[in-house]
């Protein structure tokens, strides 16, 4: 769980992540979560709270599920479920020692760990390590020749804007973020650019979690959705489907059938039903071959 909030910038690991969720909290200021698996990450941070809809896209992968403390509703589900039934739980509360303080930053913006620390706490705590199938349908990248020049897509939470611009050559989109035109992995210091990026759209509303003063979401993420997929250069307007707590989170196109993403990482930006959020995406277009000003290769975005 990674915090979003100005003094936590800019975090770090997201470039080793595989896939990347952002999704509201309260506040308005949305939150992350980065899912490791075939890298692993020398810098993670900074670590923050649990919420329950995160816990239930972990679930997906019975992964370690690494935080600081939580709402009710998530810590009760981690104490009944957090020993492999759903995810196995990583609570620095009780696992400090895999966790630090780093002193560039103040509390509680400040809260690290590694991927070699939490390879060590998952063997601690019995969580099986190791090569996992994929559940989403991958390809390579499109031919050069079939992808469109230029693209946007422009995600809006209440306190942020996400912006996404699609670069032809490396076949990524170049993620910007507010107060952060050029978005960079503070572990790395390269730009933030996943392969895929998918906008969910879900049912938020207020938590009755018993502390009304702290505002906290729940989210119906079981069922389905609207959901727009992009890849290559080009968006499909699809939906979202997730039949239970513990299955996958799947995509699909207008006839039912499930996408194909190309191999690589994915962001997946889930946004409410209503209020201050929205979508905005702009496909490029496919240049014609030896067409006046349209050249078969464009520069890529200064990292």
């Amino acid at each position: 769980m990674i915090d979003d909030l100005g003094p936590a910038r800019p975090q770090s690991g997201f470039n080793s992540a595989a896939v990347v969720w952002q999704a509201p909290a309260e506040g308005g200021i949305p939150r992350y979560m980065m899912v490791f698996q075939d890298q692993v990450p020398e810098s993670i941070g900074p670590v923050r709270s649990a919420r329950y809809y995160y816990i239930a896209w972990a679930a997906e992968w019975k992964a370690l599920y690494a935080h600081v403390g939580g709402s009710p509703q998530a810590m009760e589900t981690l104490r009944q479920k957090g020993n492999g039934q759903l995810v196995y739980n990583a609570d620095e509360f009780r696992w400090a020692r895999y966790f630090h303080r780093i002193s560039e930053r103040s509390s509680p913006h400040n809260m690290y760990t590694e991927g070699k620390s939490l390879r060590q706490l998952a063997n601690r705590v019995g969580a099986e390590d190791g090569p996992m199938e994929p559940v989403w349908k991958f390809a390579d990248d499109a031919p050069l020749a079939e992808r469109p020049k230029g693209g946007t897509i422009v995600v809006k939470y209440p306190a942020n804007t996400i912006k996404y611009t699609y670069d032809r050559n490396s076949n990524t989109y170049y993620r910007g973020v507010t107060r952060e035109a050029k978005q960079i992995d503070a572990a790395t210091g390269e730009r933030v650019h996943p392969k895929n990026v998918v906008v969910m759209l879900m049912q938020f509303g207020p938590l009755n979690d018993g502390n009304p003063n702290k505002h906290r979401l729940e989210a119906t993420v079981i069922g389905k959705g609207k959901a727009w997929i992009a890849t290559n250069g080009k968006t499909i307007e699809g939906t979202w489907r997730k039949k239970s707590l513990t299955a996958p989170t799947l995509f699909y196109d207008e006839l039912g059938h499930q996408v194909t993403l190309t191999v690589g990482q994915t962001f997946i930006q889930v946004i409410a039903q209503g209020g201050n959020y929205s979508v905005s995406i702009k496909d490029g277009t496919v240049p014609v071959p030896g067409a006046s000003g349209s050249p078969t290769t464009s520069p890529s975005p200064s990292p």
